[in-house]
């Protein structure tokens, strides 16, 4: 199983290869620290510190990894990392360190300008879910304080059921869900709320996985024969991929788990590429049966 124990470069840091036709560039949007038990749920400690050394506050260190996907169609984004709205007590709790180069943007904007793209070519977004280490990049304050797109020009895409669930939190949830990374999409009507399986653009198909949280969904992008799935938080990091290698965060771990076996089993017989958001040094690779399980192969 590959292990994780190097932090991440800094930024820019931009990782790109094809897939069939299509270029894709996986984005380092940022790192954060969260705690390592919460990050491996029931798994014990002296197994988990093995793939990624915890810190002396016992957390690991975790990249926010977006995919930008040069399609026919415009470019695509999936998630936009923690963004630059919150204060210094946030970036010390979670460990967050990603900071650009230019006022208000983050390691996001630095690694789509490292390549040519600016925040105004961003034609879709596609939001995995709306935890804040996912969607906090879809806004940015503008002068007066007001949460503004950060991609004026484009669409955002995400479950109905998610939406609805980051808008109607509870105790456990609301710690999770800014409502200033969300609901001003959905007041200017930027935010397209879909159901289901859904391809969203040619080749690019959006896949239900539940289990992080109940509307939680990956993307699959195809072209020529090849296949890159974006798993977002059923498979974080390549640690994650033995099944039983679940988060604390998840809302619903048993669904997590039958969510994995049934996507885990198509990736080896379909020959999918992985794409890891949270891995901090690994972000992609291709999965294969190992032993009873799955890791890299």
């Amino acid at each position: 199983m590959t292990t994780s124990n190097t932090p991440v470069a800094a930024a820019p840091a931009v990782e790109s290869r094809s897939v069939g036709g299509l270029r894709v560039h996986a984005i380092t949007a940022g790192l954060q620290r969260l705690d390592g038990g919460a990050m491996f749920g029931v798994v014990p400690k002296p197994l988990w510190e093995r793939r990624i050394a915890p810190d002396a506050r016992n957390r690991i260190p975790l990249a926010m990894r977006c995919l930008l996907v040069e399609h026919a169609s415009g470019l695509v984004l999936i998630d936009t990392g923690a963004g630059s709205k919150e204060n210094e007590k946030f970036h010390d709790i979670y460990g967050v360190e990603n900071r650009g180069a230019e006022p208000g943007d983050t390691w996001l904007e630095d690694g789509l300008r490292s390549i040519g793209v600016s925040p105004r070519d961003i034609s879709l977004v596609l939001n995995t879910h709306l935890h804040f280490d996912h969607a906090g990049g879809n806004t940015r304050f503008d002068a007066s304080g007001q949460a503004r797109a950060s991609f004026p020009q484009a669409r955002y895409v995400v479950q109905a059921g998610e939406y609805h669930y980051a808008t109607h939190t509870n105790e456990r949830t609301a710690a999770s869900y800014f409502p200033h990374n969300f609901v001003p999409l959905h007041e200017t009507g930027q935010l397209e709320l879909v159901q289901g399986e859904v391809e969203i653009a040619r080749g690019i198909r959006l896949i239900p996985a539940p289990g992080h949280t109940p509307h939680h969904q990956g993307v699959l992008i195809e072209d020529g024969g090849e296949a890159a799935f974006y798993p977002a938080d059923l498979v974080p990091t390549a640690a994650h991929l033995p099944l039983p290698w679940i988060m604390g965060y998840d809302v619903e771990p048993l669904v997590t788990l039958e969510t994995k076996r049934t996507l885990l089993a198509r990736a080896v017989a379909d020959d999918w590429l992985f794409v890891f958001e949270h891995d901090p040094t690994t972000p992609w690779g291709r999965v294969g049966k190992d032993g009873k399980g799955y890791g890299l192969r």
